[in-house]
C-alpha cells in the first residue's frame, strides 16, 4: 500500500494579503496608538515598550526640593518624639505644655510621612513622585489652617507661629508647582 501523499503546502504571501497583515498588526498592536496616543511603528517596539514616555521630564530643582522636604519632615519627627516641650515652646512661645502625648504621636506621624519623602527621592516613577507631593501639599494645607485656627482661638501672636505660617504657605506653593510640573506632558520632538 502506497502511503498517500500529503497536499502541498500553500505559501501564503502576507505582504499581497492586505486582510491578513492587518489582522496581524491588531493582534500585536503595532500601528495602533496606546493610552498616551503613542504609535508603535515596529514589532520591535512593541516587544521592547518605548522607554522615552515612561520617563519622567523632571522640572529645575525638583530632586533638590524632595531632599529638603524630606530633611525637613525628619527633623521635625525627631525633634518632636525626642524634645516635645521644646518644639511647642519653639512655636507658641509658651512653656506650659499638659500632655507630651499629642505632640509625639504628631512626631510619629511626621516621621511616617518623611519615609514616603525619603523613598519618592529615589524613584524615577512619575505617579509616585506626584503622589509624594500632593500628600507633602495637604499637609501643609492642613497645618497651616490647624496653626492658623490655634492662633485664633488663643488671642495671641507669637513670631515662631506667624514664620510658620508664612513658610507653610511657601511650601505649599512649591509643592503644588512641582506636582503640576511632573504632570505635564512631554513636548514631542
Amino acid at each position: 500500500m502506497a502511503a498517500k501523499q500529503p497536499p502541498p503546502l500553500m505559501k501564503k504571501h502576507s505582504q499581497t494579503d492586505l486582510v491578513s497583515r492587518l489582522k496581524t498588526r491588531k493582534i500585536l498592536g503595532v500601528g495602533g496608538e496606546d493610552d498616551d496616543g503613542e504609535v508603535h511603528r515596529s514589532k520591535i517596539s512593541q516587544v521592547l515598550g518605548n522607554e522615552i514616555k515612561f520617563a519622567v521630564r523632571e522640572p529645575l530643582g525638583l530632586r533638590v526640593w524632595q531632599l529638603v522636604s524630606a530633611v525637613m519632615f525628619s527633623g521635625v519627627a525627631i525633634m518632636a518624639l525626642a524634645f516635645p516641650d521644646q518644639l511647642f515652646d519653639a512655636i507658641f512661645e509658651e512653656e506650659a505644655v499638659s500632655s507630651k502625648t499629642p505632640i509625639r504621636l504628631y512626631g510619629g506621624a511626621l516621621l511616617s510621612i518623611a519615609l514616603i519623602m525619603w523613598n519618592a527621592l529615589y524613584t524615577a516613577e512619575k505617579a509616585i513622585i506626584r503622589w509624594s507631593l500632593l500628600a507633602e501639599a495637604c499637609y501643609f494645607a492642613v497645618q497651616f489652617l490647624v496653626t492658623t485656627v490655634s492662633l485664633a482661638e488663643s488671642s495671641r501672636i507669637a513670631t515662631g507661629a506667624v514664620l510658620l505660617l508664612v513658610s507653610r504657605a511657601l511650601f505649599i506653593l512649591i509643592s503644588v508647582y512641582y506636582y503640576y510640573q511632573v504632570g505635564r506632558r512631554p513636548k514631542k520632538v
